[in-house]
């Protein structure tokens, strides 16, 4: 097993629900920092071409927002569901785009990334990380049953994922960054490819609280 992959030891009553906080704002651990709406101006991705890696500059915009409590039977997580819209420097097109969620499970201490593709690729990183971290990594592995990486048949011939990193850290000036390392077997190459993207994020609006969260306030507010 991966030593960023949680171990679990599992309740025996896989039916009952736990009591949730409607506020997930107030609950989010080490994702607390992430929620609101960002941008960042220094993104850089290298990536594979034919004639060898190429470096690109990119700008993105992040939009992280609170979910209400979501449950498995005695599961409870608590999560923002994002948006990534990512652009070359002064165009229009996109250059990439990513929807998925970032949920934290206050009892086992383990963050789970979510992440789709409109190319035909979802993955879904996890690891375990303190409340108060500062600095995580989460990995997802090809052919793991439950941090994996399903790719369509185009990708898996041409490009296959064996694995995906994403480490994430927090600054004293209220901006993120992230690092991720997207490794793939490339047809024809003999050595995998390190496919790598990172950026700095600038908080420029905060986040919406989450409907339960919404509702609560309106009706203490009479």
């Amino acid at each position: 097993m991966d030593p960023q992959t949680p171990a679990h030891t599992f309740p025996s009553d896989i039916y009952t629900e736990p009591r949730a906080d409607v506020n997930t704002l107030a609950n989010l651990g080490p994702l607390t920092r992430m929620a609101g709406v960002w941008q960042g101006t220094r993104g850089l991705d290298v990536k594979p071409k034919a004639e060898g890696p190429k470096k690109q500059a990119y700008v993105e915009r992040i939009e992280l927002q609170p979910i209400d409590p979501q449950t498995n039977g005695p599961q409870l997580f608590y999560g923002l569901r994002y948006h990534v819209h990512i652009t070359k420097p002064d165009q229009v097109k996109t250059y990439h785009d990513q929807v998925g969620y970032w949920l934290w499970e206050p009892a086992t201490n383990t963050v789970i990334h979510t992440l789709t593709i409109p190319r035909g690729q979802v993955a879904m990183a996890g690891g375990t990380v303190a409340p108060d971290a500062d600095e995580f990594e989460l990995v997802a592995t090809l052919g793991s049953a439950t941090f994996g990486i399903c790719s369509g048949p185009f990708l898996d011939h041409a490009f296959k994922t064996t694995e995906f990193r994403i480490k994430v850290g927090f600054n004293a000036d209220g901006t993120w960054w992230y690092d991720e390392d997207t490794v793939m077997q490339i047809q024809g190459q003999a050595e995998p490819f390190h496919h790598t993207d990172r950026n700095l994020l600038a908080k420029v609006a905060e986040p919406t609280p989450n409907p339960l969260a919404r509702a609560a306030a309106e009706a203490a507010a009479g």
